[in-house]
């Protein structure tokens, strides 16, 4: 009984991803091919796109963007990492604690700050120096803001693991500093530094917010998707754009995939952890940048934050609420905000539930191999295809009249199912291993007293695991709360979310309600991760009490 159970729901597991994912993007290529009557073409879509010198320049502006923000963003976080783990610079847990801060914004959100700080009204436009911050510039610094916190966490956990008894014999052989750093700690995070730096510029050359508010007539691959689709109604463009897009999104995960298979562990089990000794300059000079760097973030945030309570920026800064009082701007106001709640708990709850129950079939199934990796591929696919990408397949896939899955477009239900998809491989990592800390022995001991699988997962899987599954729900509501990417073509004006009424706000020219929408959308994730923080506790307090020596 037990095994064919297993199989139906590994079987139901395959079936998902392979609907959620791989259907679309296949019908998403297919569409490529093929003109907008439906007939098929082969590769003439491609050769119209790169002889418009105006699109295939795209491609130019978002490897330059990609690249520059990644070299910014991986140098800043490793100085940050750095002084997180290596030195003893106080106030180690307040700068952790803002540099988390961007997480919970939408990507929308320093864009708008940026151009109250350096547009033609801001206060800091003459440090440009003349050079205008719609293009380039203000679109590599919204990106830098957005991502830092990714880059800092990867490198933070790279940072931490290192053996002490390799800088002992290093200063017992009168080893400079430098040449330890050189020698010792670099080649220790080399594969964090080569994973963080695909992370970074993935997210740089696929994220569609920063340069739709900043870009200004700064073509990037993501904006083009949107103008071909929305602007222009030409989704077979739009299609082949997507497919560009998709490319260096899937190199750079397969390269990553590689160096983690080449990884290999830092510590061995005669390991003596290393700590930081007190080291006055250089413990003075991380507590300059990093505070610096701290300091940024709560400007950039709070300066969106003082935009939504002024009356007119910069010529009336009293302040009020009307900015607040959606009603009768375009966007949806606070409807949209209450549909994203919705959204956001939603995917939440089920997608906790189909993460986790997906990875443990994988973890602690005997036996069905093949289906086991299939799934595991497949769970790992969502990283590597940008949120536009996965919007526009979703409108070639159940858009179409002969699919039965079509009653799903337009209602809320598609949003919860493409949002889980986007977000799903982060989850299924963090599921995977917290499953493989779990001793294979709890499952042959019940299997043996004859106690159903169900019985051992509800009561020792689950509160063994519950910090990893409270941490894939609040991250899963986080990001739902703040994409905008992956949903801003399958919306409808009963379905209309936070984000995406920041866009529109912003294109009615409603400006400072769209920081308003933005600093909704903040808070509220802040509100949320704070209460998982209290819910955590409490939880794990009754549930892992065993833990607790004594």
């Amino acid at each position: 009984m037990e095994r064919p159970l297993r199989l139906l729901i590994l079987l139901l597991a395959l079936a998902f991803l392979t609907i959620g994912l791989l259907f679309p993007l296949v019908t998403m290529l297919v569409k490529s091919l093929q003109d907008r009557s439906g007939d098929f073409i082969g590769l003439a879509n491609f050769v119209r796109y790169f002889q418009t010198p105006a699109l295939a320049g795209s491609i130019v502006n978002s490897l330059a963007v990609a690249l520059s923000s990644t070299v910014i963003v991986v140098g800043l976080a490793f100085m940050c990492a750095y002084g997180i783990t290596r030195t003893c610079m106080p106030g180690k847990r307040v700068f952790r604690m803002l540099a988390i801060l961007p997480i919970l914004a939408p990507s929308l959100l320093p864009a708008i700050s940026l151009v109250y700080l350096f547009g033609n009204q801001g206060w800091f436009r003459d440090v440009l120096m003349g050079q205008s911050i719609y293009g380039p510039i203000g679109i590599i610094m919204g990106m830098c803001f957005w991502i830092f916190p990714h880059a800092l966490m990867i490198l933070t956990t790279a940072l931490s693991n290192s053996d002490a008894r390799l800088y002992e014999a290093a200063e017992a052989l009168g080893t400079p500093a430098w040449r330890s750093f050189l020698t010792i700690t670099l080649p220790g995070v080399r594969y964090g530094l080569i994973s963080c730096s695909f992370v970074v510029f993935t997210l740089a050359i696929t994220d569609f917010g920063v340069p739709k508010i900043i870009g200004g007539q700064f073509s990037v691959l993501a904006t083009d998707i949107y103008r071909q689709v929305v602007g222009q109604q030409n989704f077979q463009m739009g299609a082949v754009v997507s497919v560009i897009l998709l490319l260096p999104a899937m190199v750079s995960f397969g390269v990553d995939r590689i160096i983690h298979r080449r990884q290999v562990a830092q510590l061995s089990a005669r390991a003596v952890p290393w700590q930081p000794t007190p080291h006055r300059l250089r413990d003075r000079t991380f507590v300059v940048l990093c505070y610096s760097v701290g300091a940024i973030i709560l400007v950039v945030i709070g300066t969106a934050i003082y935009a939504s309570l002024v009356q007119f920026w910069p010529y009336n800064l009293s302040l009020t609420l009307k900015h607040y009082a959606f009603d009768g701007l375009a966007g949806g106001g606070w409807p949209a905000w209450l549909n994203s709640l919705k959204l956001a708990l939603s995917v939440a709850v089920i997608g906790t539930l189909v993460v986790f129950i997906n990875a443990w079939l994988i973890e602690k199934t005997d036996g069905y191999a093949p289906l086991r990796q299939a799934l595991h591929f497949m769970a790992m696919l969502p990283m590597a295809v940008p949120g536009m990408v996965l919007g526009l397949a979703y409108i070639f896939f159940f858009n179409q009249a002969g699919n039965p899955l079509n009653w799903l477009y337009g209602t809320l239900a598609i949003l919860v199912l493409n949002t889980l998809v986007h977000f799903y491989t982060v989850c299924h990592l963090t599921s995977v291993t917290a499953l493989k800390q779990l001793d294979p022995e709890f499952e042959a001991v019940g299997a043996s007293l004859k106690v159903p699988f169900w019985t051992t997962f509800r009561r020792v899987t689950l509160p063994v695991s519950l910090p990893a599954i409270l941490d894939i729900s609040v991250y899963l509501f986080v990001n739902a709360m703040t994409t905008v990417s992956a949903v801003v073509f399958l919306y409808t004006s009963d379905t209309r979310l936070a984000s995406v009424a920041v866009l529109h706000l912003d294109e009615a020219g409603y400006f400072a309600s769209a920081a308003a929408m933005a600093v909704l959308i903040f808070f509220t994730s802040l509100v949320v991760k704070l209460l998982h923080a209290a819910i955590s506790h409490l939880l794990l307090t009754r549930a892992q009490r065993w833990r607790q020596v004594g």
